[in-house]
């Protein structure tokens, strides 16, 4: 009987398991929709803005951004203060005696330098190592170590030698020790040299990617390859239950492509920074779901709007702010940004989507090379063709007619008033202005191109998905329009698309890019010779009329000047070149970020335009939970200088942060 029964015992007990283990989980304080699945928790490895948004809210820096302040200031994290050296080369920063991982060990110094240490390895090859090459004696240690690892498969000829992988494992880590200017001074004290002054240093510093892993977890799971000598890292310690980390949450749930849950952290050194106890990100693909979950109400903040009728969701926004003109009108002239002022609007569901301006170019490229890969002759190698297209593109009628999502015109490549004290060129006019389309004219005659006819037909690539071809098409309309050419519209699937790119077999394609970091040289340092970005091959065959030498030595100029003031002033008329003279890339429009939350329930989503957002900052409005107050941008008037680093009103190739509209 006994031996009948265990059976259908054991079946029981299993499906009693697997029922507790499945149970849904209790409501927690803040759901929102990340803008996709998590694709890894490991700190160096993330490019992704979903896992870098996560990220930010498991692991702290020793910097964090203060993404309401007009400059992106930086404030202390896990450093509680830091100093710099005279030259710039030197800094020092002092951690908080009460830092702590989440399972209550204290954070060290000796953290920064194995997770730094960890980033430089080319066994990880994470997509922002290069940022970590500008500490003293990376880029040595990089190299050192990639030869090491060739040089011990070669010598192994395929033979396992697992304890002589162990040790040039061994001899590596003395080696970083020797070579990079990383140091723990003490426990609580991380001295970082650099190879040359980085005024931007802290900024990146406030990037996630140079936060803390913790070194034991991460260790049970990675070894060494014995038949290649390099580590192979497995990502079981990014999971529960194994995942320690040091930030205001930490991860207690995470079932693929089904939900992710953050807690409190009980040994976060600032507990009362914390405004609710859980997070919730459920995994929901259909974006019309998603907007139906948000207006019903099962979720609290939809990060990205997807759907073609967001811009009708605007337009009865815009509608309701006509209803309140006067009020709105007032609140615009005493400062406010449009989150401040749609929580001083009485509650409507018309406000609860919002367009705001985000660190991200829309542009077209030119090929600059003098043939195409074909043989064919390419007339964009003359910089005064590129200017002349460049100028017959009518930019407003792209944002307002095509895109309608509130994006911004463009007319340089870094988004107008996103970094503080930054002089922007002023650029280029464009069409329909009748003295845009004139120069253009002229500009063809003088590059040879008396008649339309003498042209070949202009070919625009893009990708077939992304609305890209409704962009292409108003493109191609403004320059049959204006310059009388005819244009041949170029679709591949994305992976054909990408690989064209590379190879330079287009003369215009469609491109974009988000900021990194809050410096111009994330946008301007794409269009340097050697960058691998610079896809249109700029200065690599420079027309005799080009000013690349000259467009070069400026940010070399800029990368070794130590006044602030000075070295922007530089890096300005670097971007005027590129804008207004050679004219690589054709600016269209700044990207925008179209969410939904309502705005009198929740609190931590930044209006400022470099649009990273803290998601440890997230606040239910009246649950008594935390500050239970909005944060806010200052209220700044277009005359005060701090304005410089607000949204300057109504009116992210893409980086793997992405791009939403």
């Amino acid at each position: 009987m006994w031996k009948v029964l265990t059976p259908f015992a054991l079946m029981l007990l299993a499906l009693i398991v697997a029922l507790t283990l499945d149970r849904p989980l209790p409501k927690a304080d803040v759901t929102f929709l990340n803008r996709g699945d998590v694709t890894t928790l490991d700190l160096q490895r993330m490019s992704w803005m979903q896992d870098l948004r996560v990220g930010a809210a498991l692991y702290e820096g020793l910097v964090v951004n203060d993404i309401f302040s007009p400059g992106m200031d930086k404030k202390p994290g896990v450093a509680q203060k830091w100093e710099i050296s005279p030259d710039g080369l030197t800094y020092t920063f002092h951690l908080r005696a009460n830092a702590k991982w989440s399972n209550g060990e204290p954070l060290t110094a000796k953290d920064f330098v194995y997770s730094w240490r960890r980033a430089m390895l080319p066994d990880l090859a994470g997509d922002y190592s290069g940022l970590f090459m500008l500490i003293e004696g990376a880029q040595a240690f990089f190299a050192w170590r990639e030869k090491a690892t060739a040089d011990f498969a070669a010598e192994g000829g395929g033979r396992s030698r697992p304890e002589e992988a162990q040790a040039l494992y061994t001899r590596t880590l003395a080696k970083f020790n020797e070579m990079v200017g990383v140091k723990a001074i003490d426990e609580r004290t991380l001295q970082v040299r650099l190879e040359r002054p980085i005024p931007y240093f802290l900024d990146l510093l406030a990037f996630e990617v140079f936060g803390p892993v913790h070194e034991a977890s991460v260790e049970k799971f990675q070894s060494p390859d014995p038949i290649k000598g390099t580590l192979v890292f497995r990502q079981d310690w990014t999971k529960p239950p194994h995942l320690v980390s040091n930030g205001m949450f930490m991860l207690e749930v995470w079932r693929f492509k089904r939900d992710m849950r953050l807690v409190r952290n009980p040994h976060y050194w600032n507990p009362s920074a914390i405004n609710v106890d859980s997070i919730e990100m459920p995994s929901m693909t259909d974006p019309n779901a998603q907007v139906l979950a948000t207006q019903t109400g099962g979720v609290d903040w939809l990060s990205e709007v997807i759907p073609d009728y967001k811009a009708d969701l605007l337009g009865k926004k815009k509608a309701y702010y006509a209803k309140h003109q006067a009020l709105v009108d007032r609140l615009k002239a005493e400062g406010y940004d449009s989150l401040a002022i749609d929580r001083r609007l009485p509650p409507d569901p018309a406000l609860n989507i919002h367009s705001f301006p985000a660190f991200g170019t829309y542009w077209y490229n030119f090929n600059c090379l003098p043939t195409l890969p074909d043989g064919r002759k390419n007339p964009f190698h003359d910089p005064r063709v590129r200017k002349a297209f460049a100028l017959c593109i009518d930019k407003q009628n792209v944002a307002e007619n095509v895109k309608r999502c509130g994006e911004i015109p463009a007319n340089t490549i870094i988004p107008r008033d996103s970094i503080g004290g930054y002089p922007s060129p002023k650029g280029l006019p464009c069409a329909p202005d009748p003295a845009a389309i004139e120069l253009a004219r002229r500009l063809l005659k003088e590059a040879g191109y008396e008649n339309p006819s003498d042209l070949p037909v202009i070919e625009i690539l893009f990708n077939s998905d992304g609305g890209h071809d409704k962009v292409a098409q108003a493109v191609k309309n403004d320059w049959e329009k204006y310059l009388g050419v005819t244009v041949r519209l170029v679709t591949r699937e994305i992976k054909v698309f990408r690989d064209d790119l590379k190879k330079q077999n287009y003369m215009v394609s469609r491109a974009g890019w988000y900021g990194d970091y809050g410096d111009p040289t994330t946008f301007l340092d794409l269009s340097r010779k050697e960058d691998g970005n610079n896809d249109r091959k700029y200065g690599v065959s420079p027309h005799p009329k080009d000013n690349y030498a000259r467009f070069e030595s400026l940010l070399d100029q800029a990368r070794d000047e130590r006044d602030p003031d000075k070295r922007l002033a530089l890096l300005g008329e670097a971007e005027r070149i590129i804008m207004e003279e050679d004219v690589p890339m054709a600016p269209i429009y700044h990207y925008c970020q179209v969410m939904m939350f309502d705005p009198h329930k929740v609190s931590g989503i930044t209006p400022h335009p470099r649009q990273k957002q803290h998601i440890f900052l997230l606040d239910i409005l009246g649950d008594g939970k935390g500050a239970d107050k909005p944060l806010e941008m200052p209220p700044v008037k277009r005359s005060d200088p701090r304005s410089l680093s607000v949204p300057s009103g109504r009116r992210r190739r893409l980086s793997r942060r992405g791009v939403s509209c």
